[in-house]
C-alpha cells in the first residue's frame, strides 16, 4: 500500500491478525523491506504485523527535501495512523533504530515498547569513514544472499540519497534521545557485530528508562536477517513481558 504524506512517499506491507499483538518493523539506511521479509514472517505467524518502506528507499520516489530523522519519525507516524495502528512495537535495524526511537518519542500513543537491532551510530566512533569501514568489514563476513539483498537495494536507493540520509544519520545522538523514552526498550545485537558492538548496545539499554540487551551469538549486523527465528522469539517474549 501506498502512503503519500506531505511529499514523502511511503509503502506498507501488512500481515494483519486481530486482536493479537501489533508490530511495526523499519528497514536501516539503503534498504528496503526485503531484508525484513523473514522476521516479518516469523513474528506473522500470531501477530498483527506491518513492515514500512520510506521515502527514497526500496525503489520509492526520492523526495525533493531532505527530511531529518524527526521529520521522517512524523511522517511514519501519519502511516500508522492510516493503517489503523493504535498501540505496537517499534523495531527497527540500523539507521530504523532511530527513526522508531524518535517515532516513540514523538507519538507515545503509538509505542507499547521500542526495539533497536544493530542500532547505529556508536557516539565514539560516529566518523563517516570510520562507519563505512566498518560496514565493508561486516559485510565481508555475511552469507551471499544477504549481500545480495543489501547491494541490490544500495544500488535502487543510490549514492546521494544514501549520502543525504547518511549526514542526518551521523549527526543523530541516539544515546542522548533513547533516555526520552517513557517505553520499555530492547536493544538486540549479533555478537559478532562490529558496527553495533557490545559497550555500545549496553550505554544505550542502561540510558533508557526500562532497558534490555540481547546478544544473538554467532551473528554479525544482520542479525535479524540470518536468525530471524531466534530474533522473533527474543522480540516476542519481550512483548510478552511488558
Amino acid at each position: 500500500m501506498i502512503h503519500a504524506v506531505e511529499g514523502l512517499v511511503f509503502r506498507s506491507a501488512s500481515n494483519r491478525r486481530a486482536g493479537r499483538a501489533v508490530f511495526v518493523l523499519i528497514h536501516g539506511i539503503g534498504m528496503s523491506h526485503r531484508y525484513l521479509r523473514r522476521l516479518h514472517a516469523e513474528l506473522a505467524t500470531d501477530a498483527d504485523v506491518h513492515t514500512i518502506d520510506l521515502p527514497g528507499f526500496g525503489g520509492l520516489p526520492t523526495p525533493d527535501q531532505t527530511p531529518d530523522v524527526g521529520e521522517m519519525a512524523q511522517g511514519l507516524g501519519v502511516v500508522l495512523d492510516e493503517l489503523g495502528v493504535r498501540r505496537a512495537v517499534l523495531v527497527g535495524h540500523s539507521m530504523g533504530a532511530q527513526w522508531v526511537v524518535e517515532l516513540a518519542i514523538r507519538r507515545p500513543d503509538l509505542a507499547d515498547a521500542v526495539v533497536a537491532i544493530g542500532p547505529v551510530t556508536d557516539d565514539r566512533r560516529r566518523g563517516a569513514l570510520t562507519q563505512a569501514l566498518l560496514l565493508a568489514r561486516d559485510s565481508a563476513l555475511e552469507p551471499l544472499g544477504a549481500n545480495a539483498i543489501v547491494l541490490t537495494d544500495y544500488l535502487r536507493c543510490g549514492p546521494v540519497w544514501y549520502a543525504r540520509q547518511a549526514r542526518h544519520m551521523l549527526r543523530y545522538p541516539l544515546e542522548e534521545r533513547v533516555s526520552r523514552l517513557r517505553m520499555p526498550l530492547l536493544v538486540v545485537r549479533g555478537g559478532s557485530d562490529p558496527i553495533a558492538r557490545e559497550a555500545w548496545a549496553r550505554r544505550l539499554s542502561d540510558r533508557a528508562l526500562s532497558g534490555t540487551l540481547c546478544t544473538v551469538e554467532g551473528h554479525r549486523h544482520l542479525v535479524q536477517f540470518t536468525a530471524a527465528t531466534v530474533v522473533a522469539a527474543r522480540i516476542r517474549a519481550f512483548a510478552l513481558d511488558r
